[in-house]
């Protein structure tokens, strides 16, 4: 039996922000409170049970006792995806090293599956727990997701979009972060936040009205609309079993 209230924890980006103004609009009901987090906070609410359900790196599911993929919906991509990269100032034959971005996992590990597999170079990966974007040493690039990858495409002459990549190299489309729960969620209850999810998509242009002066030079609208998909459709689904096979050889 579900108890009450179900903790949630919710990735603070903008790609995130029209599942945020959903649970927003019912943030009275009694049937669940929520967080705003960065994708790692989310996963580890979500392994110690500080939360009940969470939009988490999909490279995190395994590390959850008894995980549950809920809802229909997802953050994910069938193509370029404008906010996970590896940027740089040199072509990526050139890069010796990269820098990774504590934030996410399953970007890090798509990067190396990418890198190994599309590119087919060899390289060298800094688990750095910070970095400053804008002065990359010489011969090394970084891969940076959500807000700050947007706001940074305008200064790297080299871009590598990893949505876009993946595509190429798989014909598939990635999913980044999915709805996942460590308990038992009834099927009411998923109807019910598919429902909530489905409305707070619904007022995707009320949120660039909110948020569009944030992103200065950047087409949020299409980032919006074209670029994330926030679908768990059948070929998502097939994506996602893919990487989390190969994930398994890095």
């Amino acid at each position: 039996m579900e108890q009450y209230p179900i903790k949630i924890s919710v990735v603070s980006y903008l790609n995130a922000l029209p599942f945020v103004a959903g649970l927003q609009d019912n943030r009275d009901d009694d049937k669940f409170t929520f967080s705003l987090d960065v994708p790692s906070v989310c996963a580890e609410k979500l392994i110690c049970g500080e939360v009940d359900l969470g939009l988490i790196p999909v490279a995190k599911i395994s590390d959850i006792k008894s995980p549950t993929i809920l809802t229909d919906y997802c953050i994910g991509a069938d193509g370029e995806v404008l906010s996970v990269l590896i940027v740089a100032n040199q072509e990526l034959d050139q890069l010796t090293n990269i820098i990774l971005d504590s934030e996410s996992r399953t970007s890090v590990e798509l990067a190396k599956i990418l890198v190994r597999d599309f590119w087919k170079k060899e390289i060298h990966w800094n688990e750095e727990t910070s970095f400053d974007i804008m002065n990359l040493p010489k011969n090394y690039g970084a891969v940076i997701i959500g807000d700050r990858a947007l706001k940074a495409r305008k200064n790297y002459p080299y871009l590598y979009d990893l949505g876009a990549a993946w595509k190429v190299h798989t014909g598939l489309p990635f999913v980044f972060a999915c709805w996942v729960a460590n308990k038992f969620i009834s099927l009411d209850t998923e109807k019910y936040l598919n429902k909530i999810f489905e409305n707070g998509l619904a007022q995707r242009e009320k949120i660039l009205e909110e948020k569009v002066a944030k992103f200065d030079g950047i087409d949020v609208r299409n980032y919006f609309f074209e670029h994330i998909k926030y679908k768990l459709t059948a070929e998502a689904k097939k994506g996602l079993d893919l990487f989390l096979e190969l994930r398994k050889t890095i």
